[in-house]
């Protein structure tokens, strides 16, 4: 396709969105408490004179020429963030410069991704002739995958073919993400005095089938994501030093494949433990795209890499096609002090609209 010109210049766009995510980092934004940075992200599009719709904290529009018998393409990423931690040497939000770096709380994860797409969407607001029409969703509740954010809202969107999920990937494109199944399990023994024989000991029978299960490999491994992988994530047992408990609480944090839906995973892992366990959701699948994708072909076209991530997003709960891209850097997310290169976020902007030039 020939290349589309836009109204704004490339330095317009990168002051546009380094001037945004100043804003939104001053602004907290905890999941379930993110209104104020939805006005103002309703405030940056109708500046630039485009209608936006609000659901809960969620905000989106579609491009000026939508046609409604066209399939969209959906760019989406979220405006909540996790709350600082206490390593913290900067305040977490007041935006600051320095070495070319931005920093502030929820700059890498997913400010830079916000900012970067809602100059990608101006960029194609009032073109003409597209092959789809364009979809942005600012939502609520990514950090802890809540029921009010992408998932509420997907209903009332257009007929999406396709979501690019912001978040930081360096630019390329995550063509696969490991599923999230937290399961809780109990191990029950016989209580009784430390100082008595007791060989149903929960403890110790929570710890041999613990272990078990730690030990245990997936016969089948992902071409994208590889195996499985099971961590135990916290232990709890006993009181009293002198009273072997009756039973043992843990739980497990499993990062499912492509090859298996949770329900599968938690089967498999139920029929290899004598605990009881129960899993706390099944709706985080895994989730892949094809690499014959029109999309991910474009993106191996300008030199950009796949490969498969091993953390969750809203990908999750997104019911269609998708495929996970921004600018930034996942090992900085939720760190202290976290940052965004200025260059990144222009990086960011340029690679998502030479992407969307050759599929749009």
């Amino acid at each position: 396709m020939q290349e589309l010109k836009s109204v704004y210049s490339k330095e317009e766009l990168l002051n546009n969105a380094v001037d945004l995510l100043k804003k939104l980092i001053e602004i907290p934004s905890f999941s379930k408490d993110e209104f104020n940075t939805s006005v103002e992200i309703e405030n940056f599009f109708k500046k630039h004179q485009i209608p936006t719709k609000r659901f809960k904290n969620n905000i989106w529009a579609v491009n000026k020429n939508f046609d409604v018998f066209k399939p969209s393409i959906l760019l989406n990423t979220h405006h909540d963030t996790v709350k600082p931690n206490k390593a913290y040497t900067l305040d977490p939000f007041l935006s600051s410069e320095k070495d070319g770096k931005l920093f502030g709380l929820g700059s890498n994860d997913a400010g830079a991704s916000l900012v970067s797409m809602a100059q990608v969407f101006l960029h194609f607001y009032d073109k003409e002739d597209l092959q789809y029409n364009l979809v942005i969703a600012l939502t609520a509740e990514e950090e802890i995958s809540g029921f009010d954010g992408i998932e509420a809202l997907f209903p009332q969107l257009p007929n999406i073919e396709l979501a690019i999920v912001g978040e930081p990937t360096q630019m390329n494109l995550a063509i696969a993400e490991k599923g999230l199944l937290v399961i809780d399990g109990e191990m029950k023994g016989t209580p009784s005095h430390a100082a008595h024989p007791n060989d149903d000991n929960s403890i110790v029978k929570c710890m041999e089938d613990v272990q078990q299960i730690l030990n245990f490999k997936f016969p089948k491994v992902s071409d994208y994501l590889g195996e499985v992988k099971i961590t135990l994530s916290g232990i709890h047992a006993g009181v009293q030093h002198n009273v072997v408990p009756e039973s043992c609480a843990f739980t497990l944090d499993v990062r499912v494949t492509d090859e298996y839906s949770n329900e599968e995973a938690f089967e498999i892992i139920q029929s290899q433990m004598k605990s009881t366990l129960k899993a706390r959701s099944f709706r985080l699948n895994s989730s892949k795209i094809e690499m014959d994708h029109p999309f991910v072909q474009a993106g191996l076209e300008i030199g950009r890499a796949t490969y498969g991530s091993p953390t969750s997003s809203d990908q999750a709960i997104i019911p269609c096609t998708s495929v996970k891209l921004g600018p930034g850097d996942s090992t900085r997310s939720h760190t202290a002090d976290e940052y965004i290169y200025i260059k990144e976020i222009e990086e960011g902007i340029a690679i998502y609209i030479q992407i969307l030039e050759k599929v749009l």
